[in-house]
């Protein structure tokens, strides 16, 4: 690509002019913007065989015809977006292109020669920003980001076997790198320099955004943000940058960010095979994407003036998509459709009434069983669980509290009964951070407690057996990079 991004300062906002306020996007019944209220229904219905939904919003023609989250989730807690953070710093970069900060043709060493190498190879040389977008930097494997290094620097140190630009290989530590030269070029973090520019115009109210041990915007995941801020990024690409009457993204970025700059396979039926661009994911249907872990979804489908977030906690991504192909796109049609209030009434009563599935099972255990105001400690072990305790009493008959120790600090978790009780807690390796919380007595002497993080994709699952003076803790995450179960704990009463 030519170094010509300097031309599109004419068409971006000026970032001196006020953002005004931006309100919600509108709301539309979904038959009156050419959509079926049967189709997304049944999109729905589908999705609750995929464990497990968290949020989910249809956008036709800049309205929202469908919305709804799976409690405890709700329209108002930020959600962790993981890699789909990727498609927001693709945006930072091409801002900055336009503003002639920078330039996707520039070297990456340009902007590090602190950390470079002494003897940097040819193919480190050559690689330029937009192998660092493209996901093309010509590296084997990603390069690690140790907390106890700079990761610039180990980046630049990594191997480069391949001539950039040659090859696929999916790697956040290239989108960390794209961060830290937004933030050289600019002096301001991907988060700063994004607030004036996206997240005040389009509404997008106190995004957060994880940094490294070095002060930069993650990149590559870290950003939370909420359902209808996934839905008005996409929208915005889906207008081709502009919002509001406002040029805040350059057309031409859009589309370069957007088209295909690198094949990643040629398997028609995956949407991970449909070639890439600057951070975004191309899809089958002539759609685009942006995605993250365990089923973020920002899918623009450009055909159909549509956009579709998602949030979730997924195992198979492919499966989402293969869902909103096969239910959700019939159902959008050309123009508007009849009315049709008792597939919009169901769709809506089921959107309304999504939940997810909370421990089922009886309000006390076993008359035998000895489990309340006991407390049960165990000996040192890799979850640094010292020790827990059940207290009775809460929100409805059958709610408790269950009391974890680590590091020396009781945590309580106020679990409901049939229902979700939130407050905040640390939980499994998991810092403080609002949770809700559910539990029941699924056997006589085993309490089952599910602890949600309802700002991020993940659920622990603790199960307690109790056995005399004994209590063997069984916790389990619901997804992860890693193992999500391991090796029961035993706790002795005191």
């Amino acid at each position: 690509m030519k170094r010509s991004w300097g031309v599109f300062a004419v068409l971006a906002c000026s970032v001196a002019i006020p953002a005004r306020a931006s309100e919600p996007l509108s709301r539309a019944e979904p038959e009156a913007m050419g959509v079926s209220s049967a189709a997304v229904l049944d999109f729905v219905r589908a999705a609750d065989g995929v464990d497990s939904f968290h949020s989910v919003m249809l956008v036709r023609h800049g309205r929202v015809v469908a919305e709804g989250w799976w409690a405890p989730y709700d329209a108002e807690t930020r959600h962790a977006l993981y890699s789909l953070s990727k498609s927001f710093t693709s945006t930072a970069v091409g801002l900055a292109a336009a503003e002639g900060k920078l330039s996707v043709d520039d070297p990456v060493l340009k902007f590090f020669p602190d950390d470079a190498p002494a003897e940097p190879s040819a193919n480190l040389k050559a690689m330029r920003v937009s192998d660092l977008l493209r996901m093309s930097t010509g590296h084997h494997d990603e390069p690690r980001r140790p907390d106890d290094q700079v990761w610039t620097k180990v980046f630049l140190a990594h191997p480069v076997p391949s001539k950039p630009g040659t090859h696929f290989l999916y790697n956040t530590s290239g989108t960390y790198m794209a961060s830290a030269i937004v933030q050289k070029a600019t002096g301001e973090t991907v988060l700063d320099y994004l607030r004036p520019r996206l997240f005040d115009p389009l509404g997008i109210d106190d995004p957060e955004w994880g940094a490294s041990p070095q002060g930069v915007s993650l990149g590559g995941y870290g950003l939370s943000v909420r359902t209808e801020d996934i839905a008005k990024f996409g929208q915005l690409y889906l207008q081709k940058g502009r919002w509001n009457g406002r040029q805040l993204v350059p057309e031409a970025w859009v589309k370069a960010a957007t088209s295909l700059q690198t094949s990643n396979g040629s398997n028609p039926r995956s949407d991970w095979e449909q070639g890439y661009g600057y951070q975004f994911w191309r899809c089958r249907n002539g759609a685009y994407r942006g995605d993250g872990a365990f089923g973020q979804y920002c899918v623009v489908m450009p055909d159909r003036d549509a956009v579709l977030a998602i949030t979730s906690a997924v195992k198979d991504m492919q499966a989402v998509l293969n869902l909103a192909w096969d239910k959700l796109l019939p159902g959008i049609q050309d123009g508007p459709l009849p009315a049709d209030p008792t597939a919009r009434d169901a769709l809506a009563q089921t959107l309304k009434g999504q939940t997810m599935k909370a421990p089922q099972g009886a309000a006390e255990p076993g008359s035998t069983v000895k489990a309340f105001d006991r407390t049960f400690k165990f000996e040192p072990n890799p979850r640094k669980l010292e020790s827990l305790r059940v207290e009775r009493g809460g929100a409805n008959e059958g709610s408790l509290t269950l009391v974890l120790r680590s590091d020396g600090q009781d945590r309580r978790i106020p679990c409901g009964r049939g229902e979700w009780t939130k407050s905040r807690a640390a939980v499994a390796g998991f810092p403080e951070q609002p949770v809700a919380a559910s539990a029941a007595w699924t056997a006589d002497d085993e309490l089952t407690a599910k602890v949600v993080l309802v700002e991020t994709p993940f659920n622990v699952t603790y199960r307690i057996k109790f056995e005399g003076d004994r209590a063997v803790v069984a916790p389990e995450v619901n997804v992860a990079f890693g193992a999500t179960r391991g090796e029961p704990l035993t706790g002795k009463a005191e």
